[in-house]
């Protein structure tokens, strides 16, 4: 058998079998006989008795594969003893453990019925026991002394075991509304990343519509240019082929960097570069940024979806430090050329009252996708107080060289 999750909770009826763990059963039909033998080493005077303990196991053993059948098993064992006037039993506590699973496992009725059985039962034994008195000649005021204190006792044993139970079945469905809860958070957190990524390569592939189309416009151009000079001037035809060339081969890396379904249904308009780093700093430091920037060893060339990339992963990183960082602290990019390519980092300190770790958002979400598909890599974790961001390309061959940022500070 497998575990059930909702166990007759979301039921508005009766459930005869519950579904529960193979170890659960064989657990609890190993206890019954364990009662059962325990109970039969005790002195037993009448023959009767010993059918009311088996009943009382198999309730016992019944008691959370099926509460249902597990209580009407409880009351026959009940009433068996009733017609045979057998006195109370040991082997009458298995009622308790049955009333606990009607209120922690059984649907509405049952969970009803349980309580409606503990009521009923309080009176039934109150009434059973106090006829002997009675029949004994024993005052009216007796009489009702000795059921009343019977009652009371009944109602608070059987009644604190189905409380016990509800209380039990509250907990589990807490348990369970939490996990459901906690998977649908995370089932929304994925689902938001993936919004976000989707939406990113949208923007990105926007950006790279531009660069390839500006390509393939010089390619067609110098095209028809060489095929036109081809008679009057043969050199320029070495010329063209050399542009194109060139041309052709940038605009494959940038293609190269498209996943299969980018789409680029966005406006379109001028893309920015390394070469738009100044302006972009300035803006920033005009709006109460302030920014320390250093540029260290020999600019290399980068492709153009390469700068690109490069350029909005400065912006967004010096926007959040804006946004979310202490802003009376500066905060310092570095721009490191290596043989190997670009490496740029962003460390601003973070606020006292910042979290740990940023909130999901689009920015992160952004960056490290716009890196990936620069064919780079990007971390972007608090260090020490501090957020740094960091960012590696590596070096290509365009057509054009890469601007460089002059160091200031």
């Amino acid at each position: 058998m497998t575990p059930s999750s909702s166990a007759g909770s979301a039921s508005s009826g009766v459930n005869l079998f519950r579904e529960i763990t193979r170890r659960q059963l064989v657990f609890d039909i190993s206890l019954a006989i364990f009662c059962v033998l325990l109970r039969l080493a005790i002195t037993v005077a009448e023959p009767a008795m010993y059918v009311v303990v088996i009943i009382m196991a198999t309730a016992l053993a019944l008691r959370r594969a099926s509460p249902a059948l597990a209580l009407v098993v409880a009351w026959v064992g009940a009433g068996f003893q009733l017609v045979a006037q057998l006195g109370p039993d040991v082997s009458n506590l298995a009622i308790l453990a049955v009333l606990f699973t009607t209120a922690a496992y059984g649907g509405r009725v049952l969970k009803w019925a349980g309580l409606g059985s503990a009521i009923a039962g309080s009176l039934v034994i109150a009434i059973y026991l106090t006829i002997d008195v009675f029949l004994r000649g024993a005052p009216l005021n007796e009489v009702i002394q000795v059921f009343a204190g019977i009652l009371i006792f009944a109602l608070v044993g059987l009644g604190l075991s189905w409380t016990l139970g509800l209380l039990a079945r509250t907990r589990r469905l807490a348990g369970e509304s939490r996990s459901a809860q906690a998977k649908a958070e995370a089932e929304q957190r994925i689902a938001q990343r993936e919004v976000i990524v989707e939406q990113e390569r949208n923007r990105i592939a926007r950006d790279m519509h531009d660069i390839v189309a500006h390509s393939l416009a010089v390619v067609i151009a110098q095209s028809d240019g060489a095929r036109y000079a081809r008679l009057t001037d043969p050199t320029a035809v070495d010329g063209a082929l050399t542009t194109i060339s060139s041309t052709a081969r940038e605009a494959l890396g940038d293609v190269r960097l498209l996943l299969s379904q980018l789409r680029h249904n966005q406006a379109e308009g001028p893309q920015p570069s390394l070469a738009d780093l100044d302006r972009l700093v300035g803006q920033l430091r005009q709006a109460g940024l302030s920014i320390e920037v250093r540029e260290t060893g020999e600019p290399l060339p980068l492709a153009q979806g390469q700068q690109l990339a490069a350029y909005r992963v400065i912006q967004e990183a010096l926007t959040n430090a804006l946004r979310h960082g202490d802003v009376d602290q500066p905060v310092e990019l570095e721009i490191a050329w290596s043989p190997l390519g670009l490496h740029v980092t962003v460390t601003n300190h973070m606020r006292a009252d910042a979290q740990l770790a940023p909130p999901l958002g689009h920015g992160l979400a952004g960056m490290r996708e716009r890196a990936v598909l620069a064919g780079g890599d990007l971390t972007a974790r608090p260090t020490s107080g501090l957020f740094v961001v960091s960012l590696s390309l590596p070096h290509s061959v365009p057509t054009t060289t890469a601007p460089t940022l002059k160091e200031s500070s």
